[in-house]
């Protein structure tokens, strides 16, 4: 079992940054992709950005490109999401998620998942 726990979500501004965490425990793998997926009200879950736990290749859904950047410090078991200039639309709440190798975008992919945090930006 892999237990993912995030956290960094909160209510912000149009334009502010914010940093989201997953921090990783359990049966962690060196193989693993983890993934950011989000959900907001009355919406389906969308991919947002992975990332290999080996070789720190990334996948960046469009919506994320140049605004989100996805890391990880594999000694701390800890995957982030830095996200710039926030907007409305990215209100949402956001998962981590992970899987084993390849990279994947769907929902379906993924074993195991965090129980999300809020992140809400207003105008």
């Amino acid at each position: 079992q892999v237990q993912l726990v995030e956290s960094g979500g909160g209510l912000v501004q149009a334009g502010d940054s914010l940093r989201l965490s997953c921090a990783a425990s359990g049966r962690t793998f060196s193989s693993a992709v983890m993934g950011w997926f989000r959900q907001a009200p009355g919406k389906e879950r969308e991919f947002v950005v992975a990332i290999s736990w080996s070789s720190g290749s990334t996948y960046y859904a469009d919506s994320a490109k140049g605004r989100f950047t996805i890391s990880r410090d594999n000694a701390k078991n800890t995957v982030f999401l830095q996200m710039n200039s926030l907007k409305p639309e990215d209100t949402a709440v956001y998962y981590c998620a992970a899987k084993p190798r390849p990279i994947g975008t769907q929902v379906h992919e993924y074993r195991y998942w965090g129980q999300g945090t809020q992140v809400t930006v207003s105008s």
